[in-house]
């Protein structure tokens, strides 16, 4: 049986693999941990964490399009004054 990990060294390599882009044994083979164990702890955490909802993605994208656009409204305004004076 190999050496326990820690908490934190367990989410990293859980990161890395699912947000590297990397193929799974390659970042397990970087973390010097098993394959196997790898994809176990990856099984896990998407057991436990929720998964992100289309909508709440949505949401966020909106806010940040709405911002944006608030800027935009600010910044031609901004140029309006400026070309009148």
């Amino acid at each position: 049986m190999g050496t326990k990990q820690s908490a934190e060294f367990r989410q990293e390599a859980v990161r890395v693999a699912l947000t590297s882009g990397l193929a799974r044994k390659q970042v397990a083979a970087d973390f010097g941990i098993g394959f196997s164990t790898l994809s176990r702890w990856v099984r896990q955490d998407r057991k436990t964490l929720p998964e992100p909802s289309v909508q709440s993605d949505l949401e966020r994208e909106v806010a940040m399009l709405r911002k944006e656009n608030r800027l935009l409204r600010e910044e031609r305004e901004v140029l309006k004054k400026a070309t009148i004076h």
